[in-house]
């Protein structure tokens, strides 16, 4: 038999089955599991979590196009939770759900922060509810570096640079900004000041002299911004949820639902596996015993 003639090559390859087996087997249960959560009958509030800087939009907009196509999903709740983050993908977010109130109600939850980029999103929605004491407001854009000449001059170092365009090393750190270069910066954060504030206007149907004249990097607490028609309504997550089904015409008890977790394929999850399973697996087969040029394992694996 191979396994008498060649008992180690026999136990590499039964041992390699096992785990090749056991991450079947767990992938398999996994998928199973996010499968029978995404199953669910009747209509539902789609919630999306947007927490942390904002710096990337693809996951965030296919999330909302998923919901907008889902013909269960009767409203959307996009559930805010950021200090703000970079412009562009701030305006790729508010142009989607701008794009979804047109055929779905999408409502902004903010928990404990919203603002800049943050609020930049949730104005976007048909209505806003905020804690009373959530952070939100800074309609501002900041641009900013530190410079280091001092620093480099003391330490002895003399940066060169040579560049093809008079304004290429604008901001550099290693120089002292000319007068030139600071109005074309200021020119700069002013358009992108006016496109935020615009949007503001826009998505909270108020005049845009009236969003300016608050939109000097402020914050405001929940309830200041309701004051000054920022947001809606004052409450928790549980209230955006019924609201959110109210308005998407669910009737009854409200029923949310996430989207689904990214599957990894097979290979990537198997590659995945964390040190600890693998050792596990070692260590079973170190208790099985080679005699007689036959593996012998006193109890099955679990």
């Amino acid at each position: 038999m191979f396994s008498r003639r060649h008992p180690y090559l026999f136990f590499l390859l039964v041992f390699s089955a096992i785990i090749a087996g056991s991450a079947v087997c767990l992938s398999m249960l996994r998928l199973v599991s996010q499968d029978q959560s995404e199953i669910g009958f009747g209509e539902k509030v789609g919630v999306i979590e947007l927490s942390g800087v904002i710096t990337d939009s693809k996951r965030i907009l296919e999330q909302i196009k998923d919901f907008r196509e889902n013909d269960s999903v009767k409203s959307i709740i996009i559930r805010i939770d950021s200090p703000g983050g970079a412009v562009g993908p701030s305006q790729e977010i508010y142009r989607e759900i701008r794009k979804t109130i047109e055929k779905k109600k999408v409502i902004a939850s903010l928990a404990t922060i919203a603002a800049s980029g943050g609020y930049y999103i949730a104005a976007a929605a048909d209505g806003i509810i905020a804690n009373p004491g959530t952070i939100t407001g800074s309609i501002g854009v900041i641009l900013g570096y530190t410079n280091f000449e001092a620093l480099f001059e003391k330490i002895g170092l003399n940066p060169v640079v040579i560049k093809s365009g008079k304004y290429k090393d604008i901001g550099s750190p290693v120089r002292k900004m000319t007068e030139a270069e600071r109005e074309l910066l200021q020119e700069f954060s002013d358009n992108v000041h006016t496109q935020f504030i615009e949007d503001v206007a826009q998505g909270r149907k108020i005049p845009s002299t009236q969003v300016r004249g608050i939109a000097d990097g402020r914050i405001f607490s929940g309830e200041q911004a309701k004051a000054l028609g920022l947001i809606d309504r004052l409450g928790n997550f549980e209230d955006a949820i019924e609201w959110a089904g109210r308005m998407g015409g669910i009737k009854g008890e409200i029923s949310i639902v996430y989207p689904p977790e990214e599957k990894l394929p097979f290979i990537k999850y198997l590659m995945e596996m964390s040190a600890a399973q693998i050792r596990q697996l070692v260590v079973q087969m170190g208790e099985s015993m080679v005699t007689g040029g036959y593996i012998y394992r006193p109890d099955p694996l679990p």
